[in-house]
Formats: structure tokens, sequence, C-alpha cells
């Protein structure tokens, strides 16, 4: 069962709230990791009760498994089977080592364009 156009959009926007979140805030990462269901409504995602929470941290790089379509193909059969797969990669480091003066000047002035999570929701 293929999503909407608009029930893709609300997922992916909900997906995304809860990578920056988990991202951003360890007591949300620490609620996800203990009530995955509630921390998951909190960022728009409800899940029917009877439904059956994955979570998956460790994204083996150079697969589609951390890719958006992958997550969103996890959510549609999550629909049709009750069982959900949620693939949640741990924070992404930035080695500003490796950027140039224009790269942290566009970091600092906004224009952030990364590849850090599967979402590319810093694009």
């Amino acid at each position: 069962m293929a999503l909407s156009p608009k029930a893709r959009t609300e997922f992916v926007n909900a997906y995304t709230r809860v990578l920056i979140t988990a991202w951003s805030s360890e007591e949300f990462a620490s609620k996800l990791h203990s009530n995955a269901r509630e921390a998951l409504a909190e960022s728009g995602l409800e899940l029917p009760g009877s439904a059956e929470v994955v979570l998956v941290r460790s994204i083996p790089s150079n697969t589609q498994e951390g890719s958006l379509d992958k997550q969103i193909e996890l959510y549609e059969r999550g629909l049709q089977t009750g069982r959900f797969e949620f693939h949640i990669p741990e924070t992404p480091q930035v080695d500003v080592a490796e950027l140039s003066e224009g790269d942290l000047d566009g970091v600092a002035a906004g224009d952030i364009n990364c590849c850090c999570c599967p979402c590319s929701c810093c694009t």
C-alpha cells in the first residue's frame, strides 16, 4: 500500500523531526530508546496500539538501508503488517578540520548543504 503524496510528506516531516530531535536532545534520544511509541507520537508518528516498533541504530554504510526511500518502504510495510522498523542512525559527526573557510562561512551564514542523514533534511 503506497502512501498518498500528502501522507508521504507528513511521514517524511515527522521522521525528520524524530531524527533531528534524537540527535539534538539526549532526553528525547533516551525516551526513544525506552518508550519508542510515545517518542514517535510526540514527533507526529502515531502508530496503532498493537504495532510492534523496532529501532535500528546501526546502519551499515554504502547500503540503501539508511535511505529515505527505504524508510518510507519500511513504514508502508508496517502499515500492512503492524511491524514498524525505524532507522535512527547515531548522531552524525562533522569533522570541521576537513571544511574549508568557505564551507565554514556557509555554515555560519546558515547555508547548510550536507548529506549527513538519510532524509537530506539539511539541504
